[in-house]
């Protein structure tokens, strides 16, 4: 991809409807982050309350968000994003809230069927502001800035989320936590789903192609998909490191200055990326891209003090949106715009699945600083070799009419 003039983000931010889907999306992503702390708060407060059990509904509401993607994206592809998404935020506000009604000494089974079904039913926000972005922006320069911005502005959710979620407990009580997820989740899905964009979009597979075909057929993203787990592996191995690192320097601060200095460089590394020009096409981009966070990571295995740990941080950081800007506008170079939202529910469960078993093998290894710090970089050069393999398969076909290339489901505009 080759840029004359770099777009800017004032240019993208004033092109109509897209700080009003972005922001509405961030906000109504927050409870992805708020909820799981603001669970636990609200089941450890009770008389009987177990840390074990309200890790475990923690857990099932991560999970069942991230699995349920890809039938949600599914579903928005062929019902449009306003019929999917709109009920989904309400039973997903619905349940969280139904959490708070019935109080602390609630029978442990229908806690869990509300955090279960609360964790279904988060709307497909993300999936589905990535797939507005081509109706919406049609240069791939100002796709690549807006999914920038997203990217770098996705990991202050997680940083902002935790700590939101801690001071309303703290300071009014946990279900005032949970209520304030569920409201926030209403809030930015509505401001989203009301939306012109949202309201009209429909996905139409050109020349009859199917866009619910299953991404998991074609062997170049399974690829990408698994690339992408990698990259989230080191992620999640990472906020553990970050545990060990505050145990071991006797600094609680650690745990949450080491993933905030990790989310810093990625929110600047995000506007790096879509201000600057990059040579290449976007699969080139993302192989070196993962190369660079990979070696972002060999610092750390020195294993320097806790301040100089934290500021090592930001360097992997700063290459994170590279990669997972990448991931998607190399997918859309595959897939016509009908299969683009299941494709990008993929790619989002592929490096959540992948922080999910990072964060549980770094548990594992809790207290050994130097495995605890290889791991993010082990996990990335896996990430980089799956990702090289895949190159000459992430790659449309011959180009068929001026501006299009042939995907394996059909014509698709060109990205590169």
């Amino acid at each position: 991809m080759t840029d004359r003039t770099p777009t800017t983000y004032s240019a993208v931010l004033g092109t109509r409807h897209v700080a009003r889907l972005l922001i509405g999306t961030l906000v109504g992503r927050l409870p992805n982050a708020m909820a799981p702390i603001a669970i636990v708060l609200l089941v450890t407060t009770g008389a009987d309350g177990s840390l074990a059990f309200a890790g475990a509904l923690s857990a099932l509401y991560v999970l069942n968000s991230a699995l349920s993607q890809p039938v949600k994206a599914s579903l928005l592809a062929r019902y449009g994003q306003t019929r999917i998404s709109s009920p989904a935020a309400c039973i997903n506000a619905g349940c969280l809230l139904a959490l708070t009604a019935t109080g602390t000494g609630a029978h442990p089974a229908l806690v869990t069927a509300l955090v279960a079904g609360a964790g279904l039913c988060t709307p497909p926000l993300e999936a589905g502001l990535r797939a507005l972005w081509p109706t919406i922006l049609r240069t791939p320069d100002q796709r690549r800035a807006a999914l920038a911005l997203d990217t770098g502005a996705q990991g202050s959710l997680f940083v902002a989320g935790p700590l939101i979620a801690a001071y309303l407990a703290s300071a009014y009580g946990p279900p005032t936590a949970l209520i304030a997820t569920a409201v926030l989740g209403l809030a930015g899905s509505a401001v989203v789903l009301t939306a012109a964009p949202s309201r009209i979009w429909r996905a139409e597979p050109p020349n009859g192609t199917s866009g619910t075909r299953s991404p998991l057929r074609d062997g170049g993203l399974r690829l990408l998909f698994l690339g992408l787990a990698g990259i989230g592996f080191g992620v999640g191995a990472m906020n553990v490191w970050a545990v060990t690192m505050a145990d071991t320097h006797h600094m609680d601060l650690l745990t949450g200055l080491i993933p905030g200095a990790f989310f810093t460089g990625s929110f600047l590394g995000g506007l790096a990326y879509g201000r600057l020009t990059w040579p290449g096409s976007t699969t080139a981009q993302l192989v070196t891209g993962a190369a660079a966070f990979t070696s972002a990571w060999l610092p750390i295995l020195m294993l320097p003090g806790p301040y100089a740990a934290s500021a090592l941080a930001v360097l992997p950081g700063l290459f994170l949106p590279v990669v997972i800007a990448s991931s998607y506008m190399t997918a859309d170079t595959l897939v016509p715009a009908g299969a683009r939202p299941g494709t990008y529910a993929w790619l989002i469960l592929s490096y959540g699945v992948g922080t999910s078993a990072g964060t549980a093998t770094a548990g594992l290894l809790a207290g050994q600083p130097l495995a605890g710090a290889a791991l993010p970089a082990i996990a990335s050069a896996a990430a980089v070799v799956v990702l090289a393999t895949a190159r000459s398969r992430l790659r449309p076909g011959a180009p068929v009419i001026p501006g299009h290339t042939t995907s394996r489901y059909g014509p698709v505009p060109s990205e590169r």
